[in-house]
């Protein structure tokens, strides 16, 4: 039976936003300067995402780039294939790093460590004088990109006021094809460089966010969430207050936010010492999020994306279109429309739910794909431009259904884990998601080389296995409470225990708070 009910809760009335179960009224952010000041902090934080969307776009974009191909000998199969994939083994490398060093020295630490190895690779790529020196300035830039990447949405999430959180982290994962759309339009301009800085210029531009991010990340307030955990309560309490509070400890909002931190904070800590990696097979519950948190990682890169990503210019060489300048403004028009395409889909997951989106994206993938293979088994047999102007239409088709999902990756993760499996959950769906990033990276070029259309085929049949999985296995959320999500994989009964659980904890931190004369609600 496909898991297609839940108890959903209503979208809250206009002019409201919901806080621990109540409404309050929504804050004006532009007449609040506390407000005001903090969301443009955020927005530093939401570049860090921009600069990893610059990545993908800019490696299409240098291989239709006349003097890159020169200077590196035309690379081709597994060797171009390492030139993009190596980037995704330093992100493999730096992921289980991550919540050990944010949780120790706070999120921001993550930003500038990130940041600071982002800029590193970007000089050397930049200044690259031989295949070694571009191979291991990708790799730290992978390596510096997870750091970032993976803590920016993190302590956006653990600053921002309630009413806005949802969507700015939205606009966190939306912000990468913002740094596609840059790379795919300074490209096309470098390419009227008649000299190495062709491909250079792109290359030194991605660090251009790493400096934006560094230069104002000592001013971005640190996140209450690690200030609790390391003991320093009253440090939560005025950041929460400031920003969410206009200076007033007492207001009902930061005082609700201040005491659900608190006790999510101890529930985290004795989650974290009952449970280990053994517990996603231990309960059947938990082997449905196991099985969630994969799927969604591989098919994140599985669904035929990556062809698009980081081998575009080899798509267009097979059905004819091999002028650079056609191809980068092909890439162009393909970014300029992920981004409009993301971004209108991006205000649409509260209101149409998990469920359905997955669906209608998965589905229109797999049909999208399926023309696009035919078209170019047309091709193979009688080329004509007509054909091939039908598979750049289909990959605009692709691209549309695709984008309806994009955003939903990160916040679906989160809701369906529950506190002791968090943070372990996520570090697994991100080492799922790179090791089939860097599979994709590394195999596409050698089997498009090889067998050139016929390699479609098996995104097609995988795109089915999909849109099978998304029926059986994926669980609507949508405006559904966290104790609500728990019981539709582990039943009543534990949620009750959990709950009557998480009830002695608040009464508990309530009291402490009181013994250290810090205000309560």
């Amino acid at each position: 039976m496909a898991a297609s009910d839940s108890p959903a809760l209503t979208r809250p009335p206009k002019g409201t936003f919901r806080l621990a179960g109540r409404l309050f009224p929504r804050v004006s952010w532009f007449k609040d300067p506390n407000i005001r000041l903090l969301n443009f902090y955020i927005f530093c934080l939401i570049t860090t995402n921009i600069a990893n969307g610059f990545d993908g776009s800019m490696m299409n974009g240098l291989q239709s780039l006349v003097y890159w191909q020169d200077y590196f000998n035309h690379p081709s199969g597994s060797l171009l294939g390492l030139f993009s994939g190596i980037m995704s083994v330093g992100s493999l490398v730096a992921l289980p790093l991550v919540p050990p060093l944010i949780d120790t020295f706070g999120r921001r630490s993550g930003i500038i460590i990130g940041s600071l190895f982002m800029i590193l690779g970007t000089g050397l790529q930049a200044g690259a004088t031989n295949f070694s020196m571009f191979i291991a300035a990708r790799f730290f830039l992978g390596f510096g990109d997870v750091i970032a990447v993976t803590t920016g949405p993190l302590l956006i999430a653990e600053i921002a006021h309630p009413q806005h959180r949802a969507l700015l982290v939205t606009f966190h994962a939306i912000c990468y094809h913002l740094g596609a759309f840059i790379a795919a339009w300074v490209t096309y301009g470098t390419l009227k460089i008649e000299s190495n800085w062709a491909w250079r210029t792109p290359s030194l531009l991605q660090g251009t966010f790493n400096v934006l991010i560094l230069a104002v990340i000592l001013f971005i307030p640190e996140s209450p969430r690690y200030y609790i955990s390391k003991d320093q309560p009253e440090k939560a309490l005025r950041l929460l207050a400031h920003y969410h509070g206009n200076g007033n400890q007492n207001d009902e909002v930061v005082q609700l936010e201040f005491n659900e931190i608190t006790t999510s904070i101890a529930l985290d800590k004795d989650a974290a010492n009952k449970s280990s990696w053994l517990d996603f097979l231990r309960t059947p519950g938990n082997r449905k999020r196991l099985a969630i948190l994969v799927a969604v990682g591989v098919f994140s890169q599985w669904s035929g994306n990556g062809l698009i990503s980081y081998y575009l210019n080899i798509i267009l060489d097979n059905i004819g279109i091999t002028n650079p300048n056609t191809q980068l403004l092909i890439n162009g028009a393909i970014t300029t429309f992920n981004l409009v395409t993301n971004t209108f889909f991006g205000f649409f997951v509260d209101r149409v739910g998990r469920r359905p989106i997955y669906l209608v994206s998965t589905g229109g993938t797999l049909v999208a794909f399926v023309i696009w293979t035919i078209i170019s088994a047309r091709y193979s047999v009688a080329p004509q431009d007509g054909l091939g102007i039908g598979v750049v239409v289909m990959i605009f088709v692709y691209n549309f259904f695709y984008n309806v999902k994009s955003g939903l990756l990160g916040s679906y993760s989160t809701e369906i884990l529950p506190y002791g499996l968090r943070a372990k959950g996520f570090t697994l769906l991100y080492i799922c998601l790179y090791a089939a990033l860097f599979f994709n990276q590394y195999v596409n070029p050698v089997a498009l080389d090889n067998i050139s259309w016929k390699y479609y085929i098996f995104y097609c049949c995988f795109l089915a296995f999909e849109l099978v999985f998304v029926w059986y296995f994926i669980v609507e959320t949508r405006y559904t409470p966290l104790e609500e999500i728990s019981k539709l994989f582990d039943g009543d009964d534990v949620v009750e225990l959990a709950n009557l659980e998480l009830k002695k904890k608040d009464v508990e931190h309530v009291e402490g708070a009181e013994a250290r004369e810090i205000p309560v609600a």
